[in-house]
């Protein structure tokens, strides 16, 4: 889903301007989800009283991550966007070292550099010398931003201070973070009409790009990724992020009607190898990401 994210926001970027386009997206997913989680809005249900947490992960996902990857989409090149989001375990593991007192293990670390390895060899075609082309464009610093802030906002979905009824309804813990983060959104959005006004073309190219991304790309993918870290820690999932490009190569296969290549497979086998590595730790100790040795029932 995340991956046919990148296909349709590059899409658009001819369309509508970034922020304007985050912030619809999202206004969707709002009326979406509303009519799912009613209760989250009355008073009691830890929506207001925990508005600091809420607010939190609705900045950095909704606004900061969402808002800056289409952003750069628009003034950076996709091998350079998807290259620097390879690093995504890597901030993960540094963020988590360093704000949320989780270590990295020795396999975290191998398996960072095997799954990051899978993804230059799909954006490289198996051939090493397409690296030497690579060059940083002005649009580059946006997504390490981005992946800095999908970090911070990965970990803060451990935290135990989430009222237990909305963490427990993943449409409610969506909702909640999007009713936050549409604030921040929407001052982004009126920044750009200000400051770097962009016309929208309206049709249904447009429309039904915004419905796909936010059923998909939105709801879907943000609610099982949200399941996925309270399981299993940000840190594993994150390896997983590192498939998107792969998806991204092989939605381009068929689109464009190439046949798959044996980069294809040796990506696949070092991005899940990865994967497997960073695992090794995460379900066997303790000490690992909050939520590795108590896996939620099911």
């Amino acid at each position: 889903m995340w991956a046919a994210n990148a296909v349709l926001g590059r899409y658009a970027s001819d369309l509508i301007g970034p922020m304007l386009f985050n912030f619809l997206r999202w206004a969707i997913v709002l009326a979406l989800l509303a009519p799912l989680a009613p209760w989250v809005f009355r008073r009691g249900s830890g929506l207001w009283a925990h508005g600091r947490r809420f607010a939190l992960l609705g900045f950095f996902s909704v606004s900061v991550y969402n808002s800056l990857q289409y952003l750069a989409l628009h003034s950076s090149s996709p091998i350079n966007v998807t290259l620097i989001a390879a690093s995504m375990p890597v901030w993960i593991i540094i963020i988590g070292a360093l704000f949320f007192h989780t270590p990295a293990t020795g396999w975290k670390l191998v398996g960072a550099v095997a799954s990051i390895a899978g993804v230059v060899v799909v954006l490289t075609r198996g051939d090493p010398a397409t690296i030497l082309a690579f060059r940083f464009l002005p649009g580059d610093l946006l997504i390490v931003v981005a992946i800095i802030g999908w970090s911070f906002y990965s970990w803060l979905l451990t935290r135990t201070d989430i009222p237990e009824r909305i963490r427990s309804d993943w449409a409610a813990l969506l909702l909640a973070q999007v009713l936050y983060g549409l604030i921040f959104s929407g001052i982004f959005t009126l920044a750009e009409a200000v400051l770097w006004p962009q016309p929208t073309v309206w049709g249904w190219p447009l429309v039904l790009t915004l419905v796909a991304i936010a059923v998909g790309p939105a709801i879907l993918a943000f609610r099982y990724w949200g399941e996925g870290v309270r399981t299993f820690g940000p840190t594993l999932a994150g390896f997983f992020a590192n498939l998107a490009p792969l998806f991204t190569a092989l939605m381009s296969t068929v689109f464009l009607g190439e046949p798959p290549r044996l980069f294809h497979l040796v990506a696949f086998m070092l991005i899940a190898g990865g994967i497997w590595l960073s695992s090794l730790k995460t379900v066997s100790s303790s000490s690992d990401d909050p939520g590795a040795s108590k896996p939620r029932a099911r």
